[in-house]
């Protein structure tokens, strides 16, 4: 399985909305250029996995255009849509929310004055209480929005993260968790500060379930974060792949349970020391069988030159182009499950119980969510989103997917609950149907 990590695109407005003036744009050119050179070399990515700073100040305007790079960026890497997942970066904080909303500032300053003794179950009682969890989704309103379409979206309190799963074969599966490092993000409406964001235990569950794989997402490095060590502590013990952002600095690092991906900013800035673009495709593959079994992985880091201006390798130590690395299998024997019948019917056809490609081990995490992780399912989402805003009101109003108390709240949340909701009462060929309907009254 391929996998395309990038981070830090940072799409700034005004500069971004005009092409002809962008003077970020030629470079992400460049890398459209040469991951077409590399996917006629390695094949189609299956999924692109996007370490947050999609925007640089949060506003709406950037991911209008940056969902159309992103989406060419999908196709260049032989990509749909739909496996495209992304997280959020300070970047994607809208700070003047911030600075305008003294119950953000409120909200965030609670957890930050809370001992370390404390801090876990004032967080918890942050984003259970209606009012302060809005407060602290507010600044990435915009990400949201954005996010959404990707089944992507943060609300609170029931996913403060999302995971997502896909299929490596032979009854293997790769569950992706995207995690939310950005809550409190822009403290006061100022820049980060290092050591003083917060994850919290209640995302690094990180189950280490028989047959399952764990990669994390994350914008920030755990060295970022206030809780550094348990964060840090929690991933090294029970994920084999990390892929962090935000350092603008690409990296590997290799251990014999774990590799560690920081990537190279798409569009650093400029200005800055080391300024170097980059990207990173990582191949996953499990070898061998019952103890014998390994996580393989071949990474090509991709990082630009100038003069001429393009990509190139980063190499070993041993001055090789590929990077690669074994890893223990998690867990001590294998459940015995045998390669899965992929159900290749459409979405139509499904049933809340009997989803395409979903592998058994995933049943035992989040139903709901699980229900939605499939490819045609995310396809479906993806689908629902590109829909008018009064269309989604009109589905979601005749399925009765949304609860009353959830009217008033924004739209990743109400319909990212109704979505999941769909998913739970077996109503996805419902959904569908009334997608497909209203796609072709749309022409």
């Amino acid at each position: 399985m391929l996998l395309l990590h990038v981070s830090d695109i940072h799409f700034k407005a005004p500069d971004c909305l005009d092409p002809g003036t962008d003077p970020e744009r030629p470079y992400r050119t460049r890398l459209l250029q040469d991951l077409r050179g590399m996917v006629a070399d390695l094949g189609p990515v299956s999924a692109v996995l996007i370490g947050g700073d999609i925007a640089f100040k949060g506003a709406p305007e950037e991911y209008q255009t940056a969902l159309t790079w992103i989406r060419e960026l999908a196709a260049t890497a032989g990509c749909p849509d739909e496996r495209v997942y992304v997280v959020p970066g300070n970047h994607d904080v809208d700070r003047g929310v911030i600075r305008r909303a003294p119950s953000t500032q409120n909200a965030q300053a609670a957890i930050v004055r809370a001992g370390d003794a404390e801090r876990e179950r004032v967080f918890r009682t942050q984003i259970r209480d209606p009012d302060t969890a809005r407060a602290l989704l507010s600044p990435i309103d915009a990400y949201n929005e954005f996010a959404a379409r990707f089944n992507c979206q943060v609300f609170l309190p029931d996913r403060l993260y999302w995971k997502q799963d896909l299929d490596l074969g032979q009854g293997i599966i790769l569950r992706v968790h995207g995690l939310t490092s950005t809550m409190l993000s822009g403290l006061e409406g100022k820049n980060d500060q290092r050591a003083a964001l917060y994850v919290s235990p209640l995302q690094t569950v990180l189950d280490p379930v028989d047959d399952v794989v764990n990669l994390v997402l994350c914008h920030h490095p755990p060295d970022w974060l206030h809780d550094q060590d348990d964060v840090n502590d929690a991933i090294i013990g029970k994920s084999a792949i990390h892929m962090f952002g935000h350092k603008h600095r690409q990296r590997i690092v290799r251990d014999p349970n774990y590799v560690r991906f920081s990537a190279g900013a798409v569009n650093p800035d400029r200005q800055e020391p080391g300024w170097l673009p980059g990207y990173n495709l990582v191949d996953v593959q499990v070898r061998g069988e019952g103890r014998d079994r390994e996580i393989f992985v071949e990474a090509h880091l991709r990082q630009w030159q100038s003069n001429p201006d393009l990509f190139r390798p980063v190499l070993t130590a041993e001055r090789q182009d590929v990077h690669h690395h074994s890893i223990r299998f998690p867990g001590h024997e294998p459940s015995g499950a045998t390669p899965r019948e992929i159900d290749e019917r459409p979405v139509a056809a499904l049933t809340a119980d009997a989803k395409i490609g979903v592998p058994p081990a995933q049943h035992e995490a989040n139903l709901g969510e699980a229900a939605m992780g499939d490819a045609s399912t995310r396809n479906l989402v993806f689908r629902f989103w590109n829909l008018t805003a009064s269309q989604r009101r009109e589905i979601a109003r005749r399925l009765a997917i949304v609860e009353e108390s959830e009217m008033g709240a924004p739209e990743p949340e109400r319909y990212g609950r109704a979505l999941i909701r769909a998913g739970e009462r077996g109503l996805l060929e419902d959904l569908a149907r009334e997608v497909a309907q209203r796609e072709a009254a749309n022409g």
